[in-house]
């Protein structure tokens, strides 16, 4: 143990003086967080403002006169009306930009409604403007009102109550805590930032104390000292590790500042999430580091000591950025839970399990499960890693 500790101190300070490490562990996390949440926020917000500010150009396709439906257009804000086009001119009208809806009425739409039969209204828009498909509840508002407006008419002449098309009201009692909501809805972000962050922390030292020290000849110097092969590999496995822990605090860290400075985020959802916040769900949620960060460390280390250079390692290693999120974007799709077989997915039972943290239902038999998973996973990548730190072949291939 007390070698294992000498060659983590000494590398430890070789990699606290590498700059650029310490940018990826400390810097880098600041900067991706404050313009995901600054960013999406500010752009979610600009576009919902503009859709609603947006004077729109919308056109009515009719047989015949529809003036109450046009008074209900006409009582929205910022819209500009033509009854004139052509018919046969709505496609290219609304490809052209000339028109942001197009709303047609069957021909027969009169001699439907006077019969009482269903009629169907085509709204016809541009869902790759972002503009247009935020601003389409403005216009089926006014199409549910319209629609209305014909059911009271019927219901008069029949001297019926509204009452008599709605026998039954769906009232629907979620029973789910504001805990459990926040868990589904913020669990989806949590994960990933996590498992980037814890990722982006292992990678650099994991390259530089392998691949880095074959480019700098100072691996030589560690393989004369009276450490044994597995003792080097611990030792660097645990700075590694430690890397990869301290970037996921300082992203946590970071996040939490920005989200407490951040004047976007409306005083009331930040109470709500700051209550939800305990010591407990805190302690589960940066124990699940350790173990993923041991993961991390492991699988890089190996891939580090077996690449003959730094260049190398990182191309090797830069697919590795796509595929770790597959897992995370799973775990985001409604329906996939946190059971026993889940559990033994690495990374995603880590993006399952943040959101049952958060939402208070964790099981602690699953916990467990999840350490023994990435610990043994953490074990295996050990193994490789000490068999080829072992080889010769391997360890001189870039001399």
């Amino acid at each position: 143990m007390k070698m294992i500790a000498i060659i983590f101190r000494k590398e430890l300070k070789d990699m606290l003086r590498d700059r650029r490490t310490l940018f990826f562990m400390i810097i880098m996390p600041f900067l991706i967080i404050f313009l995901i949440v600054n960013l999406s926020m500010r752009l979610g917000m600009d576009m919902e403002k503009r859709a609603q500010e947006k004077e729109l150009h919308v056109a009515v396709f009719s047989a015949v006169p529809l003036p109450a439906f046009v008074n209900l257009l006409q009582t929205m804000e910022k819209v500009k009306i033509d009854t004139r086009l052509p018919r046969s001119e709505i496609n290219q009208a609304v490809n052209d930009g000339r028109l942001d809806f197009a709303i047609s009425f069957a021909d027969d739409f009169s001699e439907k409604i006077d019969l009482e039969r269903t009629n169907e209204v085509a709204v016809f828009y541009k869902a790759s403007t972002s503009e247009n498909e935020r601003a389409l509840g403005r216009i089926q508002k006014v199409l549910e009102a319209y629609g209305k407006q014909l059911l009271n008419l019927r219901l008069e002449k029949k001297t019926l109550t509204s009452a008599f098309v709605e026998p039954i009201k769906i009232v629907e009692m979620d029973i789910s805590s504001i805990r459990e909501k926040m868990g589904q809805r913020v669990g989806g972000m949590l994960p990933y930032l996590l498992v980037i962050f814890c990722f982006l922390g292992a990678m650099y030292p994991a390259i530089d104390l392998a691949a880095g020290e074959k480019e700098r000849g100072t691996m030589e110097t560690l393989l004369v000292s009276p450490a044994t092969r597995l003792q080097i590999v611990l030792g660097k496995f645990l700075v590694v590790t430690a890397s990869g822990i301290f970037t996921a605090l300082t992203s946590v860290l970071w996040l939490f500042l920005v989200f407490r400075q951040s004047k976007m985020i409306p005083p009331e959802i930040l109470s709500v999430v700051l209550k939800l916040i305990e010591w407990k769900s805190l302690l589960l949620f940066f124990s699940m580091i350790i173990p993923l960060c041991a993961f991390f460390a492991a699988i890089l280390l190996s891939v580090s000591v077996f690449a003959k250079s730094y260049k190398e390692a990182s191309s090797i290693i830069a697919p590795l950025n796509m595929i770790i999120i597959i897992p995370v974007l799973i775990g985001i799709f409604p329906g996939i839970k946190l059971s026993s077989t889940t559990a033994l997915i690495p990374i995603l039972n880590i993006s399952l399990a943040t959101k049952e943290i958060i939402a208070g239902t964790i099981s602690s038999w699953l916990m467990a499960e999840i350490f023994l998973v990435l610990f043994a996973l953490a074990a295996v990548g050990l193994i490789f890693c000490t068999r080829w730190f072992n080889r010769e072949t391997v360890i001189f291939r870039g001399v």
